[in-house]
């Protein structure tokens, strides 16, 4: 009998220890959008509005998954709500990385942004640098991600850097191709190339 009072005393004393610090684990990582593309009211914006209401949280770290399976992740300096839109969280220092299903990667840097909860709106703010897993640098002033689609558009022109030489466009959206395979770029309005042939296929035409 007294083994077991001494057990359940113990595990008292432990369930003091870990459970705060369970809790303060869970609070580090805020999850923005549910997987389920059928349920979007699932998506827990009003417990993060309610959290971050009148304070700012520091290091925020934002993360779900797309209709298209893509794995969107945004990381801040900062985070808090908009004064004048209860739905809005503005964020500072902001990084957001999109994983494709077909392993395609794009990361984006910018100086400032916003995340509407109404619309499930992320706005990218100011200048955004761009860079994706086959090789294309971008750099182009505001981004508009759609956290349910997945889709990303450029608010304006752009320069990019390929692999193939440099890009000029009007815009660019990052979207899932027609046939669900894999993630594309497409660059319109007033698109512009210049190709740089690289050193090894100089040589071999010299050959």
């Amino acid at each position: 009998m007294e083994s077991d009072d001494n057990f359940h005393s113990q595990l008292v004393g432990w369930s003091k220890i870990i459970l705060p610090l369970v809790a303060l684990a869970l609070l580090s990582t805020l999850f923005l959008f549910a997987k389920s593309s059928t349920n979007t009211k699932d998506i827990p914006f009003a417990e993060i509005q309610e959290l971050a209401r009148e304070q700012r949280i520091n290091g925020p770290q934002f993360s779900g998954v797309t209709e298209d399976g893509s794995i969107i992740s945004i990381g801040a300096q900062s985070a808090r709500p908009a004064a004048d839109s209860p739905n809005t969280i503005n964020i500072t220092s902001l990084s957001l990385d999109l994983n494709a299903a077909d392993g395609s990667e794009l990361r984006i840097n910018a100086i400032e942004g916003e995340i509407d909860g109404s619309s499930k709106v992320a706005r990218l703010l100011g200048l955004a640098q761009l860079e994706t897993s086959s090789g294309y640098r971008m750099e182009t002033n505001g981004l508009t991600a759609d956290l349910k689609s997945g889709v990303i558009t450029s608010d304006g022109a752009l320069e990019i850097h390929a692999p193939f030489g440099t890009l000029t466009a009007g815009r660019v959206t990052f979207q899932t191709a027609s046939d669900n395979k894999g993630q594309q770029m497409l660059f319109t309005q007033g698109v512009r190339l210049v190709y740089t042939p690289n050193s090894d296929s100089a040589e071999d035409a010299n050959e």
